[in-house]
């Protein structure tokens, strides 16, 4: 696979963006409102000058997962409004980058189609197109959101003539900003979280960024510490509020049409069941040899190998079958065998329905430095979770599981393998687990509504 080039790395590097330009969100503090026009003009420049290794990058990643070449017109704002498109009622447009939020933002945009508004749904990857085309069908308007130029903006605003935009985390782009705000669009932040890491790099920026989040409308953060570094570096006090994480909204009924002869007959096994969910590039072989080591105890444990992404799948297979572990793909129509070691979920929108198998569940991401994925889906699902000591992504919510004793923190794979023993021993201690995560889920569901109030203020002043 070809490398970008060193200079254009280099100059990206410099205006602090990367190749697949989520602009600043999780790095970087400069937007459209807070640049000056000339700086920001700079910045469509070079984006612009960028675009044919945007488009080159793209369809060297559609090798492994041929959807990325798709729709590449969504990409420049062309698209075809939906026939049912009432120019009577409000326009929502809900930016949400990929899976993950795209699975937060789904309580709220359930909560909000009732209420007499057309939905935009915008995502950047096409593994979150197709999970919001699984969660939501034809019910809104889903398309990829424009590529940040201003004439792409200003198109996609302009076709669809959108009165609030909600963004999800804190996925910030300078000409959405500044073209929504020129057109009167109210802007909200919504389950926003800022890491620790994160504000470091704002702080080098601190002027801009304080001008950048005082253009916000609404700020609704998920934890007192995600509000308390917006307001150190800078955020209006009264367009800052704590609503709790959306993420603690799990549909815990999973995916009614995934029957399997394998996932059936997993579940008839009566085999313990460890399952390793939205594994990283790396994690699976701190995961394998944690699980080799207490195959040698344990009574015939089963892992559930879920790689994060799709174009992996072949990859973590090959990686098992090369350590010795006897294989099963989701994607077979074979039964579990009593040989099989190695279940490889090789499918999307089906990880509730593995977690439903599980009796002990390690969340990836964690033991690789990438942030840890959704420790939430696990918890409301009632199992036992084990973690690595990367957890930026969900750093609050491991906290409140890990002080709930709903959750364990490890180091490395020796880690791993001890907890995973451990619990494998102790039922009880597995069950207490599981219940005390349950139990905090439950109590911790006020995002939603207070997100729906604040939507519908917002509104009111557009």
């Amino acid at each position: 696979m070809l490398a970008e080039p060193d200079w254009l790395r280099e100059l990206l590097k410099y205006i602090d963006i990367r190749l697949n330009f989520p602009w600043i969100g999780k790095r970087g503090p400069i937007t459209g409102n807070s640049l000056h026009p000339m700086l920001r003009q700079l910045y469509s420049v070079l984006l612009l000058l960028a675009v044919p290794f945007i488009i080159l990058r793209l369809y060297l990643k559609s090798i492994a997962l041929p959807a990325y070449r798709d729709r590449i017109g969504e990409r420049f704002a062309r698209f075809d409004s939906p026939a049912n498109w009432s120019d009577e009622k409000p326009t929502i447009w809900i930016h949400a980058v990929s899976v993950g939020e795209v699975v937060a933002a789904a309580p709220l945009v359930k909560a909000l189609q009732p209420q007499k508004t057309n939905i935009v749904l915008t995502t950047t990857t096409p593994t979150g197109s197709d999970r919001v085309r699984a969660m939501f069908g034809d019910s809104l308007f889903h398309v990829y959101v424009p590529y940040d130029l201003g004439f792409l903006v200003r198109r996609f605003i302009r076709q669809l003539g959108p009165r609030l935009l909600i963004i999800m985390e804190t996925e910030l782009w300078p000409n959405m900003l500044h073209y929504s705000q020129q057109q009167g669009v109210r802007l909200l932040l919504a389950n926003a979280r800022l890491s620790e890491k994160s504000a470091a790099g704002y702080r080098r920026f601190a002027g801009l960024t304080r001008r950048m989040l005082q253009a916000l409308d609404h700020i609704a953060a998920q934890a007192q510490s995600d509000a308390d570094r917006f307001l150190a570096l800078g955020a209006n006090a009264d367009a800052v509020s704590v609503t709790g994480s959306l993420k603690f909204y799990v549909e815990v009924g999973g995916n009614e049409d995934s029957a399997s002869a394998l996932l059936e007959s997993v579940k008839a096994s009566d085999r313990p069941v460890i399952i390793a969910a939205s594994t990283r590039e790396g994690e699976e072989e701190k995961v394998i040899a944690a699980f080799k080591k207490i195959k040698k105890d344990a009574p015939q444990p089963l892992l559930l190998l879920v790689p994060r992404h799709p174009e992996r799948f072949d990859k973590v297979a090959r990686l098992c079958a090369d350590e010795g572990l006897i294989v099963k793909r989701r994607s077979s129509a074979a039964s579990l065998e009593s040989t099989t070691d190695v279940v490889l979920g090789d499918s999307m929108g089906e990880l509730l329905n593995y977690y439903q198998l599980a009796d002990i569940a390690f969340v990836g991401g964690s033991l690789v430095d990438t942030g840890c994925q959704n420790v939430l889906e696990p918890a409301a699902v009632g199992l036992p979770i084990v973690v690595g000591p990367s957890q930026f992504n969900f750093a609050t919510i491991c906290q409140q599981l890990e002080a709930a004793g709903a959750l364990i923190t490890v180091q490395d794979s020796n880690g791993l393998a001890e907890q995973l023993q451990q619990l494998l021993n102790d039922p009880e201690h597995r069950e207490a687990m599981g219940k005390a995560g349950s139990r905090l889920v439950n109590d911790n569901r006020e995002a939603l509504p207070q997100l729906t109030r604040i939507v519908s203020e917002l509104l009111a002043q557009s």
